[in-house]
């Protein structure tokens, strides 16, 4: 078994390369490592207008794992700020993505998928989801039309009453359903918990995406908006870059790689030539995981690195220089300092 320090820096041939930001010709902002997406002088609508006329709430988006949730987030939002993946289960923490629709302001939080929990983590990331759902202004379900009304789905239903919360349904994944079919669905679901609304969307192709922002921006209270008008996440930029690795490791690895492994973000340090140096760990609990995640010849996570390094180059809005470790961390999904990181409580007891 190896030890916790196991490692080896696998750095790809093409790190000093950096990737273009995808708007040259605009000015670039400032990598903070801490900072989140935004400009910190920007207002809501209108300068100088009644602040009695803007709207701003919070809006919870639950349902079951791969129900399509941080899809649809990413729709809304118009820029990647979930995690997205085959893999599901994969969303862990409560991730805000901020949308505008006419003077309202709506906070979007994607929360961890619902299902009967087995481990510690996914006893944390099921509270983690009705506590998200709890403290909203709005919660919408999520379902995928295709699977019906489920065990997952029915599950949820019987709990939805202690959520005191105007309700919306969502039905996804229209497109793959015959229309009968979908009005079935509907009034079954709406027989056993009414709604306040019911919406049938396709995250993925973005249809009923334009209606379904206003009708919740209606539902938002009067108010100021609660972050700058261009900021699209709460999220740390290195949070979210940890994110995209992340994603780019289920998207590559598949059934290869279980949940336990995580990513952190270590370093990320502005160059004076505007790109931005990221040293990234990948955290796994065996020897035989790094082994899959470092590939014949560093090969698997010289592809990990370049495909995250693009995406990150994106929210960064700068060249980006990515450097990927792995190392094994035995048992880190029973370390409470991971779940802080990762903005989960660290449930006590096995």
């Amino acid at each position: 078994m190896a030890t916790p320090d196991a490692d080896e820096p696998q750095t790809t041939p093409d790190a000093e390369e950096p990737q273009a930001a995808p708007h040259p010709g605009e000015p670039q902002t400032t990598p903070d490592a801490e900072g989140p997406q935004n400009a910190p002088d920007a207002e809501g609508p209108g300068k100088g207008e009644p602040q009695a006329k803007t709207k701003a709430g919070f809006v919870a988006l639950i349902g079951a794992p791969n129900a399509g949730k941080s899809t649809l987030l990413n729709a809304v939002v118009g820029s990647k700020v979930s995690i997205v993946s085959h893999k599901v289960q994969t969303t862990r923490a409560l991730v805000r993505g901020i949308a505008i629709e006419g003077e309202a302001q709506i906070v979007f939080v994607d929360t961890p998928g619902i299902f009967k929990p087995k481990r510690r983590l996914d006893r944390a990331m099921v509270t983690s989801a009705w506590g998200g759902a709890a403290d909203a202004d709005a919660v919408c379900l999520l379902l995928d039309a295709r699977k019906g009304l489920d065990e997952e789905g029915e599950a949820i239903l019987d709990k939805l009453p202690e959520v005191r919360r105007p309700k919306i349904l969502i039905l996804n994944k229209i497109d793959l359903i015959e229309r009968s079919r979908l009005l079935e669905l509907s009034a079954k679901i709406n027989e056993r918990h009414p709604f306040a609304h019911t919406f049938m969307i396709s995250a993925l192709k973005g249809d009923g995406i334009d209606r379904l922002k206003r009708e919740l921006a209606a539902l938002m209270p009067e108010g100021p908006w609660l972050y700058p008008e261009d900021q699209i996440s709460d999220a740390p930029l290195r949070m979210l870059a940890a994110e995209i690795t992340r994603e780019k490791i289920y998207e590559r690895l598949h059934q290869e790689l279980p949940y336990e492994s995580t990513v952190e973000t270590d370093q990320w340090q502005p160059r004076p030539d505007g790109s931005v140096r990221i040293e990234q760990t990948v955290f796994v609990e065996r020897e035989s995981q790094r082994k899959i995640v470092l590939g014949k010849g560093g090969q698997t996570i010289k592809a990990i690195s370049q495909q995250a390094r693009r995406e990150i180059a994106e929210i960064a809005e700068a060249p980006v220089h990515l450097f990927l470790f792995v190392k094994v961390r035995e048992n880190w999904s029973d370390d409470p300092e991971r779940y802080r990181e990762m903005g989960l409580e660290f449930p006590r007891g096995g």
